[in-house]
């Protein structure tokens, strides 16, 4: 691609932005954007081979240089490893926030999981997330991102909760819980180790098992509650911190999403989902550890929420047919929409939640990427979901679009979904949290490690997978 034809599909020349000159330069030369080998924080041996056979392979310059940058994004400037008390300890930051999320912890690594087993530095280094996590689980179950210093005082931290030090925000998300467990199962499928799921791993179970049990909410509303003072409705709760009213269904209920913002209806569906896959692949872990009893635990919780589902969260949609809702509350309202982060409704087969070829799942997906969606925007530049998390209307994520790839058969639109990421990623060489559908220059978060690695993740599978597609 000629430089002239990289700025006006980066939107920049109708924007009127100035494109940093080192970007530009970068772009011209192929520069890496990485930072210096020596300043990197994590480096694995399998992963820039990859990245080699990926620049020596895709003919698509740009396609090989967003690749570079973005893949190692994660191992490059967020993951701090180490050994503690003898076992891998590994603090991950999101990028621009130093605090570790649950979610983006999990999601940020996953993409290396494939490579593991060809190198034992990596593996050790996911074996690390996998016990800071418990870690974090064992201090608040209904936290959502941590601090590696555990007597740090937040900044959220006159929150009107049970808040403790060492927790950076303590919002409630079923999701939080779900990808410790997702990271776990396959990380022992790459690896055959065992080694992670020690005692304190099998307590951290038993104690996502009972978390999820409360918030169930059958006979009570639970210990958890949550308010905080602000001028954003989505990052409180109502009802005395506790949500909106709700009836007992057998669903989990989820005072906030995977984007942090408060969920409307406290049955939040995609979550739901994520829990009974989660449930199910920790079960067979058990198995294996001779931990019976436990596993048919998580099983019988994971048929009563999946019973659940398809009993309260299918709605008829006047457009679509049968849908998934995207949260409900038992009582027969539901909230129709869908949002960026993950899990979404139309990520779930990415979670290996539903079949893609599922024709509820495949009705919901024509809703997500509709109209009827009120997070659903599209422009000449890109179409793709937001939310409400930013705050701004007509704010794409660039999550949604790789989701939408991700989870796609058909190869003209994961092509479409390539080149709407190429050029919407504002000639910075990076993803972003979101970007405005009209002028990707005016974008949330330069640093954002999830959105880079999932990036990385999606044009490895497509090269696996599908070559052609990223050099035609």
């Amino acid at each position: 691609m000629k430089r002239s034809a990289f700025i006006r599909n980066a939107g920049l020349l109708t924007a009127g932005v100035v494109v940093n000159k080192t970007v530009l330069a970068a772009f011209d030369e192929r520069i890496s954007l990485r930072p210096p080998v020596g300043k990197r924080n994590f480096t694995s041996t399998a992963v820039e081979d990859a990245i080699k056979q990926f620049k020596a392979k895709v003919t698509n310059k740009e396609l090989a240089w967003m690749f570079e940058n973005c893949f190692p994004n994660t191992l490059d400037t967020t993951v701090f490893h180490s050994v503690s008390n003898g076992k891998p300890d590994t603090y991950v930051i999101t990028g621009d926030i130093d605090a570790m999320w649950l979610r983006d912890s999990s999601a940020q690594v996953w993409p290396y999981l494939t490579f593991i087993k060809k190198d034992k530095k990596l593996q050790q280094m996911v074996a690390g997330v996998l016990n800071r996590q418990m870690q974090c689980v064992h201090k608040d179950p209904y936290a959502n991102a941590f601090y590696k210093d555990e007597n740090k005082e937040s900044e959220w931290k006159t929150d009107h909760t049970d808040m403790k030090t060492g927790v950076h925000e303590r919002k409630w998300e079923i999701d939080s819980l779900c990808y410790p467990l997702r990271l776990s199962y396959h990380y022992w499928k790459n690896t055959g180790d065992t080694t992670p799921f020690d005692e304190h791993w099998k307590q951290g179970v038993k104690t996502i098992l009972s978390t999820f049990k409360e918030q169930q909410r059958k006979t009570g509303r639970g210990s958890y509650h949550f308010q905080r003072d602000t001028n954003k409705p989505t990052d409180t709760l109502p009802m005395e911190g506790y949500g909106f009213p709700a009836k007992p269904n057998g669903l989990i209920c989820s005072m906030f999403r995977p984007s942090d913002d408060a969920t409307i209806y406290p049955y939040l569906i995609p979550s739901n989902f994520f829990a009974v896959v989660s449930l199910k692949q920790t079960a067979e872990i058990l198995k294996t550890l001779n931990e019976s009893p436990l596993a048919a635990e998580l099983l019988s919780l994971a048929t009563e929420v999946e019973q659940a589902i398809q009993k309260h969260g299918i709605v008829n949609h006047p457009y679509a047919g049968k849908v998934y809702a995207f949260e409900v509350d038992g009582l027969g309202n539901a909230n129709m929409m869908d949002d960026a982060n993950i899990p979404s409704l139309m990520a779930l087969p990415y979670l290996d939640a539903i079949s893609v070829t599922d024709p509820i799942y495949q009705n919901t997906r024509k809703f997500a990427l509709s109209e009827y969606n009120p997070y659903f925007y599209k422009s000449s530049i890109a179409e793709g979901i937001g939310g409400p998390h930013v705050g701004k209307d007509g704010m794409i994520w660039p999550l949604s679009i790789i989701s939408r790839g991700l989870t796609s058969t058909n190869d003209q639109e994961i092509k479409n979904c390539i080149k709407m990421l190429l050029a919407t990623h504002a000639g910075k060489g990076f993803m972003h949290e979101s970007f405005n559908k009209n002028n990707p220059a005016d974008f949330t978060r330069s640093w954002f490690a999830w959105a880079n690695t999932i990036f990385g993740e999606f044009l490895w599978k497509t090269y696996q997978q599908k070559p052609q597609l990223l050099n035609s």
